[in-house]
């Protein structure tokens, strides 16, 4: 049944970070969105190759429709290795780009925007909402708490740039365990050479309480009370929306081509060692075959998602010796893999996606941060949370996951670890129901958009 019916029909245009872990978290609201306003139109703005990834699909409903615009690369240029190169491209686009994403939509449906969602990294869309006179409402995907540090970016540069990384950022309300080496990096260097992307991001502790709402993608019972109360003090609205899959989204009909979960049956409950470092990471040779070594040396059955590009990188015989007790496959549905009773331990990046996963299905995390926020997710999971570890100096070697992994599996000492991912599971299981402060907050998000007009 919908949450909400809607009197007069209204528009709304979704703007995209068309990158990575961005997407499926913003298609997933819009979903649940869509169905609590069925009167209501869901324009999806995204680049050609994001909306490849999500449209069309049997289960997006008639009132969500998307709209194709420039990725800003110039035809014929060929990206390099930096990953930040193609956001930087297609944030350069600026609130023009977005326009004409909104002036197809407006022409295709022949009705006038009313309200924008956007991704909060897609800063120029508050441009565009103040142009439209419509409310602008910032979506953000990224683990929650590192939202805070974009409020202070200016100061840490000014008093913790040249701070060793283990000086703790104790004015940050809630957040005192965060350390110097968790920020990433361009939160800590700015200067004349800042890239585009990151200037973005520094501005978002001015950008965000211009929002008539920012809608934070996690769980408010697992963010710490004093943080949860400092950002409610710097924003006009903060609400909560609980980052389940929703149930409209179907299994793949290739969800277990690799046989994964087959294989997973096949094991004692809380022993398997899962691997998997997402999409976007890859780690170094070294540390490939430090893993490796520390799976066979351990002798824990384990399923490690590796990309076949990267098999080689695997010391030589290793995939033979291991047979009986490992899987290396190149992908795996991972929500389902989480979700199996046999899933011990995940060894992770941090990546905000696959940690909710984790953390809604009660698994402990060995954490390797590479970038971005995963370093403040990381700590969120060792120092707060304590539901995992991070691997022995940040980076993955045989005696250091050697060591993580019977600390969380086998020995005493990781059994409050343990006991800590389970407590964590019930928390969000309690929080996802009706009357959680989740639901609350998703119909204030549908009263805030069915209330929009034209100003």
């Amino acid at each position: 049944m919908p949450t909400s019916s809607v009197e007069e029909s209204k528009h709304v245009a979704v703007i995209a970070f068309p990158f990575g872990s961005h997407l499926m978290p913003l298609l997933n609201l819009v979903l649940k969105l869509a169905h609590a306003t069925p009167n209501c139109l869901f324009s999806f703005i995204g680049t050609e190759h994001s909306n490849s990834i999500l449209f069309p699909k049997p289960y997006i409903p008639k009132n969500i429709k998307a709209y194709s615009i420039s990725d800003g690369i110039p035809e014929g240029h060929v990206l390099g290795s930096n990953p930040t190169e193609k956001l930087n491209h297609f944030l350069s686009t600026g609130p023009e780009n977005l326009q004409k994403g909104i002036d197809l939509a407006v022409a295709d449906t022949n009705q006038r925007v009313s309200c924008i969602i956007a991704d909060a990294f897609v800063t120029p869309s508050l441009a565009v909402a103040q142009t439209l006179t419509v409310p602008w409402i910032a979506f953000w995907p990224p683990m929650s708490c590192s939202i805070s540090c974009h409020f202070y970016t200016f100061f840490i540069r000014e008093q913790y740039a040249n701070s060793a990384g283990n000086r703790t950022l104790d004015f940050l309300p809630g957040l005192s365990k965060l350390c110097v080496e968790d920020l990433p990096q361009h939160v800590i260097h700015g200067g004349e050479d800042e890239p585009l992307f990151s200037k973005t991001l520094s501005s978002l502790g001015k950008v965000l309480p211009q929002a008539k709402a920012v809608v934070i993608n996690f769980f408010e019972e697992l963010n710490p009370p004093l943080f949860v109360q400092h950002m409610r003090s710097k924003l006009q609205s903060l609400l909560y929306v609980v980052p389940l899959p929703s149930p409209l989204l179907p299994p793949s009909d290739d969800s277990d081509k690799s046989g994964c979960l087959s294989w997973l049956d096949s094991h004692k409950a809380r022993s398997v060692a899962y691997v998997c470092f997402g999409t976007v990471v890859m780690p170094p040779p070294h540390e490939i075959v430090g893993v490796a070594e520390a799976l066979e040396e351990s002798g824990f059955p384990f399923l490690w998602s590796l990309n076949d590009n990267l098999k080689d990188l695997l010391p030589k015989g290793f995939l033979e010796r291991t047979s009986t007790i490992g899987k290396v496959v190149s992908w795996v549905p991972q929500s389902q893999v989480l979700a199996h009773d046999s899933v011990g331990v995940f060894v992770t990046h941090c990546g905000c996606n696959s940690v909710t996963e984790s953390i809604c299905n009660g698994v402990p995390m060995i954490c390797r941060p590479f970038f971005g926020d995963q370093g403040i997710t990381a700590r969120m999971v060792q120092d707060v949370w304590e539901n995992g570890v991070i691997i022995e100096g940040r980076v993955l070697s045989k005696n250091g996951l050697f060591k993580s992994l019977n600390q969380i599996l086998v020995e005493e000492e990781g059994k409050k670890i343990r006991d800590n991912a389970l407590n964590m599971k019930k928390t969000v299981q309690v929080a996802a129901r009706p009357e959680g402060k989740s639901a609350q907050d998703f119909k204030t998000l549908v009263e805030i958009i069915s209330e929009s007009k034209i100003l």
